[in-house]
C-alpha cells in the first residue's frame, strides 16, 4: 500500500494508545495539550488504571493475559472503529513493531503512529537489517553472512571470525536465542540449544553468529526523520547498566562519549534511517568497545522507554515530535549536541535482593519526589494494585542537572525521598548504585551487573 500522505495544515482529531500504564498515560497528557481528543484501551485487571481515568473514552478489550488483551488486534482496531478514532499510538512493547498491526491499521484508513510495515520488517529481522546496514556503511560487527545453514556452517564461521562468538535467535529478543561461546565444544551446545529456545519463544529457530565485543557499552542514537527525507539526531544514550539484557539506568550524554565519536555515531545513525526510508521517531543502537569503536546492533522503529531523557536535555516533547511527523509535519533536521546532563532509574516491582523477583501486590503507601530538575513518569498510586501479567515498571524516576556529579547528586535525594509500601521495588539497588565507586567515576561497561553486589539493608 503506498505511504499515506497529508496536508501541512493536518492534525488528528482522536488518538487511540493501544497501550497501559505509565507510557499510556504520558502519550494522554501530550494529546491534551495539542488538543486531540484520546482513547484508552484496558484489559480487565487495569479497570483501575490511571490511563483509564484520564483518557476522554475508555474500552475494555479482554481479560488480564496480553494475548487476549493488549496483543489482540482485532479488538484494538474495533476499539479505534466504534469510537472514531482517526490514529492508533503503540507506546512500546506489545503491538509497536509489529509490522502485521501496522498493515491493518492501513488497511482500515487508520493512521498507525510509529513505523510503516516494510520499515518494521526491514528492521525487525535482525541477519537482514545487518545487511541493510553493510549496505549504508554503517559499522556492523563481524559476522555470519545472513543466517546460518546449519551447524557445519555455524562452526566453519567461528573458525573464520574467532572466539569468542555470539550466537543470536534472528527473532530474538530480551536475552532470548542468546549464546556466548568460547570455544568449540560452548559452540556446538549452544547451537541446539539456542534453536530450540528460539523456536518456542518465537516460532523461528533462524540464528546468525557475530563477533564478541569485549568490554563493550550499549550506546543508542535517537534519530527522527519526516516524509520528506529530512533526518537528524537527537544526541545518545549510554545504556550500559543493564541486567540480563534489560535496562535498568540510562544516561546522556555518555560518560565515555567524545565529540569525535558523537559526530561518527550520529552520521552512522542517519545513514540507518535513510537506508530504510525512516519516518517517525525511532533510535540506533550500537555496542562500542573499548577503544570507542562502534558496530551497528539493531534499530528500534518506535519511542524508547528512556526517550524522557532526551527530552530532558533537548526541552523537547518526543511524543508531540512523533505526532507531528505521522501527520506529515516538516522537521527542521537540526542535529542535537547536549549541554546538560540527565539520568534515568527504571523503578521497578521486583525484590532486588532475591535475584529481581515480581513483586506484584497494593501498593499501600506511595510518595514521589520532587523538586527542581526532578521528574517522575508514573501510573501508580496508593492503593493501585500491580498486576502480575504484564511488566513490573512502577514508575521512571528521571534527574536532569547542569553535570553528572550534579545529576547524580539530585538523583540520591530523590530515592531517599521516594516512598513506595506494599510491594518491594528496585529502590534499595538504585540507592547502592548511585554510591558505587565505578559508576560515579563512569568506569562501567554492559557486564557491570554481573560483578555488582547487593548489600542486603
Amino acid at each position: 500500500m503506498a505511504k499515506r500522505k497529508y496536508k501541512k495544515d493536518f492534525m488528528f482529531e482522536k488518538i487511540l494508545i493501544a497501550n497501559r500504564g505509565e507510557i499510556a498515560l504520558r502519550i494522554i497528557r501530550t494529546c491534551k495539550e495539542m488538543g486531540i481528543k484520546t482513547v484508552a484501551v484496558y484489559s480487565t485487571a487495569d479497570k483501575e488504571s490511571l490511563h483509564v481515568r484520564f483518557a476522554d473514552e475508555a474500552v475494555c478489550i479482554g481479560p488480564p493475559p496480553s494475548s487476549d488483551s493488549y496483543l489482540k488486534i482485532a479488538n484494538i482496531i474495533a476499539a479505534a472503529e466504534i469510537t472514531n478514532a482517526d490514529a492508533i499510538h503503540p507506546g512500546y512493547g506489545f503491538l509497536s513493531e509489529n509490522a502485521g498491526f501496522s498493515r491493518i491499521c492501513q488497511e482500515n484508513d487508520i493512521k498507525f503512529i510509529g513505523a510503516l510495515p516494510e520499515q518494521i520488517d526491514g528492521m525487525g529481522d535482525k541477519a537482514s537489517a545487518k545487511e541493510t546496514m553493510k549496505k549504508a556503511k554503517v559499522p556492523t560487527v563481524p559476522g555470519s553472512d545472513g543466517l546460518l545453514k546449519d551447524y557445519t556452517d555455524c562452526h566453519k564461521t567461528a573458525q573464520k571470525i574467532g572466539y569468542p562468538v555470539m550466537l543470536k535467535a534472528t527473532a530474538g529478543g530480551g536475552g532470548r536465542g542468546m549464546r556466548l561461546c568460547w570455544n568449540d565444544e560452548q559452540l556446538e551446545e549452544g547451537w541446539h540449544s539456542a534453536r530450540q529456545e528460539s523456536a518456542a519463544a518465537f516460532g523461528n529457530d533462524g540464528m546468525y553468529m557475530e563477533k564478541y565485543i569485549e568490554e563493550p557499552r550499549h550506546i543508542e542514537i535517537q534519530i527522527a526523520a519526516d516524509q520528506y527525507g529530512n533526518v537528524c539526531h537527537l544526541s545518545e544514550r549510554d545504556c550500559s547498566i543493564q541486567r540480563r539484557h534489560q535496562k535498568l539506568v540510562e544516561e546522556v550524554p555518555s560518560p565515555f562519549m567524545t565529540d569525535k565519536l558523537r559526530e561518527k555515531m550520529g552520521i552512522a545513525a542517519k545513514k540507518a534511517a535513510t537506508a530504510v526510508n525512516y519516518e517517525g521517531v525511532g533510535t540506533v543502537e550500537f555496542l562500542v568497545d573499548k577503544n570507542r569503536n562502534f558496530y551497528f546492533m539493531e534499530m528500534n522503529t518506535r519511542i524508547q522507554v528512556e526517550h524522557t531523557i532526551t527530552e530532558e536535555v533537548i526541552n523537547r516533547d518526543l511524543i508531540k515530535e512523533q505526532i507531528r511527523i505521522a501527520a506529515g509535519k516538516r522537521i527542521s533536521g537540526d542535529d542535537y549536541l547536549p549541554k546538560r546532563h540527565s539520568m534515568q532509574c527504571r523503578i521497578n516491582a521486583e525484590d532486588p535482593f532475591k535475584d529481581f523477583r515480581p513483586s506484584p501486590g497494593t501498593i499501600t503507601n506511595y510518595h514521589k519526589p520532587g523538586g527542581h530538575g526532578v521528574r517522575i513518569d508514573t501510573h501508580a498510586y496508593a492503593g493501585y494494585k500491580i498486576p502480575p501479567h504484564y511488566d513490573s515498571m512502577i514508575s521512571k524516576l528521571i534527574t536532569v542537572a547542569e553535570t553528572r556529579e550534579e545529576c547524580i547528586t539530585k538523583m540520591k535525594r530523590a530515592l531517599d525521598e521516594y516512598i513506595i509500601e506494599g510491594v518491594k521495588t528496585t529502590i534499595p539497588f538504585h540507592k547502592q548504585l548511585m554510591c558505587d565507586p565505578d559508576f560515579v567515576s563512569g568506569n562501567f561497561t554492559t557486564k557491570f551487573m554481573e560483578t555488582f553486589e547487593i548489600k542486603e539493608e
